[in-house]
């Protein structure tokens, strides 16, 4: 009897099918979702430069090259030019306020002065001149009203008796108005004349006075032509060291043109360059500081220069407390101008990542420590050892801060 043969469900062929379809699925499940799809780099690890992220004290400063220079520096100018005659001392000399330096010559200022010395005395004649005939119409004046008041006494007299013996009838009328006219006239004749002294005495203290105001304008110019002549004569206006100075007999100097400098060695101060991009955050009485032999010293900014030059300006830094013994003018310190205060915060060294990634992601190791990622931060401060770190970084991790160059972008690096 025939036994009928059921068909077996799952064959060999068929679970093999499926089991290659699964396979083939999960494949492509794993290239879509599961496959990490960064790119990678294999790198060898002794080539890199790791740092570890820390927490700690940071303040911001920036390095500077301080130049010692004296506290006070006066420049000595040839007010007026001329041609150099006599030189009294020599460059690096101690000189004292008011001692000569050097005497320069100037025809014109000399013809000048001696046109104007001639000028006012020729002024002087004059004004003498000119009193010596006022003074004399004065007394002319005067003699002739004393004559006056002689001649009115006496007519005076002859015209009283007149009148009496006119009124007596011993003498005519006509004798009698002779009198009186007489007597009348030189009344006039002296009224005038007092009156001609009043009006000149008044000219007289008018001109003598317009006559003064110009002999002492005169004499005031010619002080200013003979403190112009006293000028080619310079002198030191301060006490200390000349220094920069360099002149040879007979050669010029135009007017105001420098010639030397003088250094008050009573201190020091420092001055420095500064980039142009912390000029505004650069201000008087901003701290700064150095070591020198072993010592701490602390300066701050006293005078800032807010001309630019290649890109940087100048500050000039005082010492705060006692300078350090031994320095030299034009010697050069190394400084720390600090932009802030001592603060806690989570840092990581310099390095030539930065150069790359512009402080905006990093390489982060894995705690494997076979491999780094990719991962963006942020940075804040700076100093010369170290980058403040804002966020993205905790403080144990292992961070990759050399460059970046051969390194092109990749999301992970996978050490060999």
């Amino acid at each position: 009897m025939d036994r009928k043969i059921e068909k077996k469900k799952w064959t060999p062929k068929k679970i093999a099918t499926i089991t290659g379809s699964s396979l083939l699925v999960f494949f492509i499940i794993y290239l879509i979702f599961l496959r990490d799809s960064g790119s990678r780099l294999y790198i060898d690890s002794g080539r890199v430069a790791f740092a570890d992220v820390k927490q700690g004290s940071f303040q911001e400063f920036i390095p500077l090259d301080g130049v010692v220079q004296p506290i006070v520096t006066i420049y000595v100018d040839a007010v007026l030019g001329g041609r150099v005659e006599e030189i009294f001392v020599h460059d690096g000399a101690m000189v004292e306020e008011g001692d000569k330096i050097l005497r320069l010559s100037n025809a014109a200022i000399e013809m000048d002065y001696i046109y104007r010395e001639n000028n006012i005395y020729d002024v002087l004649n004059n004004y003498q001149n000119t009193r010596l005939a006022l003074e004399q119409n004065k007394f002319n004046l005067e003699r002739q009203i004393v004559d006056l008041k002689y001649q009115l006494d006496i007519s005076e007299r002859d015209y009283e008796r007149k009148k009496q013996f006119y009124e007596e009838g011993v003498i005519s009328l006509e004798e009698y108005e002779n009198a009186k006219r007489d007597y009348n006239y030189i009344l006039r004749k002296l009224d005038i004349a007092e009156r001609t002294l009043e009006h000149d005495s008044i000219y007289t203290a008018t001109q003598m006075a317009g006559i003064k105001e110009s002999i002492e304008r005169m004499q005031h110019n010619l002080k200013l032509v003979n403190r112009n002549l006293e000028s080619l004569t310079i002198r030191a206006p301060i006490s200390g060291r000349l220094s920069s100075f360099n002149l040879e007999r007979g050669e010029t100097k135009s007017a105001g043109e420098n010639i030397g400098q003088i250094d008050v060695l009573d201190g020091y101060k420092l001055r420095a360059r500064i980039d142009e991009r912390y000029l505004n955050r650069t201000y008087i009485g901003q701290n700064a500081m150095f070591e020198y032999a072993g010592e701490k010293y602390e300066l701050e900014i006293s005078k800032i220069y807010s001309t630019i030059t290649g890109g940087a300006f100048d500050v000039d830094l005082n010492f705060e407390g006692e300078e350090p013994e031994g320095i030299r003018r034009g010697q050069t310190l190394q400084l720390r101008l600090q932009f802030s205060g001592v603060a806690d915060a989570i840092k990581i060294p310099r390095g030539g990542f930065y150069q790359q990634t512009g402080g905006n992601w990093i390489y982060v190791v894995d705690p494997s420590g076979n491999q780094a990622t990719k991962r963006s931060i942020r940075i804040g401060r700076q100093n010369i050892h170290n980058y403040e770190v804002l966020e993205g970084l905790e403080p144990g991790e292992k961070v990759i801060v050399s460059s970046y160059d051969a390194f092109g972008g990749k999301d992970r690096l996978i050490f060999r």
